[in-house]
């Protein structure tokens, strides 16, 4: 996921996102988040409904990043149904950054929309350069009840017309679906203008269901 950068913040607090989901078992699904920044950090509240699946869920959460040598990032998140998550990050270094996180949840169901396992163990490594080009690889595992569902991206991101950014994200992603050891690799593209951006994601056996995922995001800030 983009996230804005300080100038975009405090010029545009609000970003406003609705996403179309094709599932190849379970018909279409639709979601809706609008997400405010401040020096509070960032706080979202979203619904997400898929008829198919006889599924609406209301969701809120927020995240927010302390100190600036070591980066400290805790999320909290809460949904309908009596769904509580939360993780912490660390990261350090400006130019080449390192980092680890660690999430978990309550177990209650939730309808997890940005694919990576939740109750996880991560590690990230990136290049951020002062030319707006970064470079970012991430992996991301279950620790709780699928340990062996992992994920693998290769995150790229530029300038590409003026102020326009390009982001490519390259997922691999392995473990069991079904009692059945898959290994796949999906994509996600964005293209941001300064206030409008539109996203286009392919997760293969998504959440590690029998789901093959087509999302399409559209955006602005304000």
């Amino acid at each position: 996921m983009l996230c804005a950068t300080p100038a975009q913040a405090a010029d545009d607090p609000f970003k406003l996102t609705a996403g179309y989901y094709r599932m190849s078992e379970n018909g279409g699904g639709v979601d809706v988040n609008l997400r405010h920044s401040s020096d509070y950090g960032n706080a979202w509240l979203g619904v997400f409904r898929a008829p198919t699946l006889d599924a609406q869920q209301w969701r809120g959460g927020w995240d927010r990043s302390f100190g600036e040598t070591v980066r400290l990032q805790p999320s909290a998140q809460l949904a309908s149904g009596g769904f509580v998550g939360g993780s912490l990050n660390i990261e350090t270094g400006s130019t080449w950054v390192a980092g680890a996180g660690f999430g978990r949840t309550n177990l209650r169901p939730y309808y997890n929309l940005n694919f990576d396992p939740n109750d996880s163990w991560s590690l990230l490594a990136a290049y951020r350069g002062e030319d707006g080009l970064s470079v970012t690889a991430s992996y991301i595992r279950d620790n709780r009840q699928n340990p062996d569902q992992q994920h693998f991206h290769l995150t790229v991101r530029s300038h590409a017309f003026g102020s326009d950014r390009l982001t490519g994200d390259l997922l691999y992603k392995r473990g069991l679906v079904e009692g059945r050891r898959i290994a796949r690799t999906g994509a996600t593209v964005t293209y941001d203008w300064p206030r409008y951006f539109v996203r286009l994601a392919y997760d293969p056996y998504s959440n590690f269901s029998v789901d093959n995922v087509w999302r399409l995001s559209v955006g602005m800030r304000f």
